[in-house]
């Protein structure tokens, strides 16, 4: 059976680190690639980050397979004109991917890349759920010459169905789950705290919750990251800490992810990193952010868990013997980390 799979390579290093990608996944199965412009590439092109085209092709596949978007070169304070960034919201709205997951799993290879200790890293294994399709990146926005406002707003409905994401995720793996929110300031935050534990007292008691906020969630993730297991919260504190966690792995060219929620639709697949424009072309790229976001798309897309671990596998053995890229410390190139990771392929 032959996989479609929408493939947006995006902007700066994307186009780079999405050519290795296919190369890898051809290894493992039968997929048919189908490319479309995205981000800044798009608005080059089409005046807009995200086109109906575009929007139809990955509407239509089984899977879409994201490099990165954006870049200063369409940097802009103007409220009215298009971002490459616009693409990726709108993408997830669209597409109805309310649940962004990203693991973040320190390779014992890796530990000396990292700015924390050893010890510290040791046996860390947790997963950010966040919620991707609601809060202020999405509220109503306002500016004027002497004043700006983001709305951040978010239904009952939109915090019961992260929620249950979340306390599934942890029934799968320790059985533990952080909700994470500012309720001591912040109405939303009260109101999402109420809302998981109801979801949790109804339908997950089995599940141990526990409630923490925001700014000692940050503290406590650098400072003794082995205690989480699974991490909810809302999407602008879901994307601070999932970035902080980077410094788990010692790279953000390490960390995957998955957008998903729709069970009719494709989800979304892509590293966490950015499109570093001030590498691009010089073929330096560390692509297994990349690899490890197509193993997530294999496991969680298309339901190959046999192939997702092969990728996944093979990573772990190539840092092992010793790849290690520019943002490692190394100096490997793209084109030979993919040869290290495919030659580990079972």
């Amino acid at each position: 059976m032959s996989h479609a799979i929408a493939v947006l390579p995006g902007d700066g290093i994307g186009p780079e680190i999405t050519a290795p990608t296919l190369e890898l996944l051809n290894e493992l199965g039968d997929f048919t690639f189908s490319e479309h412009p995205f981000g800044g590439a798009s608005i080059d092109a089409h005046g807009t980050a995200l086109t109906d085209e575009t929007l139809a092709a990955c509407r239509a596949s089984d899977s879409v397979l994201l490099a990165a978007v954006g870049g200063p070169k369409w940097d802009t304070t103007d409220p009215s004109a298009p971002r490459p960034e616009q693409g990726l919201l709108g993408l997830r709205k669209e597409l109805g991917l309310f649940a962004n997951l990203r693991p973040v799993r320190p390779v014992p290879a890796l530990y000396d890349s990292s700015a924390l200790k050893r010890e510290v890293l040791d046996g860390t294994d947790l997963l950010v759920v966040r919620e991707l399709t609601g809060g202020i990146y999405f509220g109503e926005k306002t500016r004027t010459d002497t004043d700006a406002s983001d709305l951040c707003h978010y239904t009952v409905a939109e915090v019961d169905r992260i929620a249950r994401v979340a306390f599934d995720a942890a029934r799968k793996r320790r059985n533990l789950v952080h909700s994470v929110d500012k309720a001591n300031v912040l109405e939303t935050s009260r109101q999402w705290r109420q809302v998981v534990h109801e979801v949790h007292g109804a339908d997950f008691s089995d599940v141990e919750l526990r409630d923490q906020l925001v700014d000692s969630c940050a503290m406590e993730l650098i400072a003794r990251p082995t205690q989480f297991d699974v991490i909810v919260t809302e999407n602008l504190f879901g994307d601070i800490l999932s970035d902080a966690a980077a410094m788990l792995s010692g790279s953000l060219g390490m960390l995957p992810s998955a957008s998903v929620g729709n069970p009719d639709g494709p989800g979304l697949f892509e590293p966490v990193h950015g499109s570093a424009p001030d590498i691009a072309g010089q073929g330096v790229a560390n692509p297994l952010a990349m690899f490890l976001s197509a193993a997530m798309m294999l496991r969680h897309g298309l339901d190959l868990e046999t192939e997702a671990t092969a990728i996944e596998t093979a990573v772990d053995g190539a840092l092992a013997d010793g790849l290690r890229t520019k943002d490692l410390g190394g100096d490997a190139t793209t084109a030979q980390a993919l040869d290290a990771v495919r030659g580990r392929l079972a």
